[in-house]
């Protein structure tokens, strides 16, 4: 048989067994599966592309089918940009909060300290005002007293709250007996950082 006239047949599988040959040429059958494919110089152009189209196991198995578009990749959640200024003004408060939470103590900016500008009477008390100003954050101040008679006191301590930009710390100072002294008073804070002032009145009694 030449190649030429080579054509293969593919029917369907209730098709055990073909009828014979006069009985083909006489009645037609009522239903037939299948398509004829034929190979060599008289296939079509028409019968190549539907071969060529007919998807293999592994394009099926890798959902590559001819022609199929492309499966869209899934696209990242993006926040939507009219939150964009909320979410850095949020971020900005909280560092801000957590840096006045955490972050440094309380800094004194001065120091003063006052008396009364007129004499002390005989067996009086002088209440002597210490002013310390500070940046308001919260803390403890760390002082003593140190008074012109050669006494000092012991470390003392004073809490300051949150936006409390001032601790007034006072002295007691007593005098008996008669005469004229000259007295000063000097406080010295020891932390959160090292500071001094004094004042000075006059005790009289004649």
């Amino acid at each position: 048989m030449n190649d030429d006239d080579y054509s293969a047949t593919e029917l369907g599988s209730h098709w055990f067994q073909g009828p014979e040959p006069e009985q083909a040429s006489e009645q037609a059958p009522d239903r037939v599966e299948g398509e004829v494919l034929r190979f060599g110089p008289g296939v079509t152009a028409a019968v190549v592309r539907r071969v060529e189209n007919t998807p293999t196991a592994a394009q099926i198995w890798h959902g590559t089918l001819p022609g199929a578009p492309t499966p869209p990749r899934p696209s990242r959640a993006r926040w939507p940009r009219r939150y964009v200024p909320a979410a850095v003004i949020l971020l900005l408060v909280l560092g801000f909060l957590v840096w006045r939470e955490y972050g440094p103590r309380v800094a004194v900016r001065a120091v003063d300290v006052t008396a009364s500008e007129q004499p002390l009477a005989c067996d009086g008390t002088a209440n002597v005002l210490g002013l310390v100003r500070t940046d308001g954050r919260p803390g403890t101040l760390t002082y003593h007293w140190e008074r012109s008679d050669g006494t000092r006191s012991e470390p003392l301590r004073e809490t300051l709250a949150r936006g409390q930009e001032e601790a007034r710390l006072h002295l007691l100072w007593t005098f008996h007996g008669t005469g004229t002294h000259r007295a000063v008073a000097r406080l010295v804070i020891t932390s959160p950082t090292a500071h001094a002032a004094e004042g000075t009145f006059t005790y009289r009694c004649e």
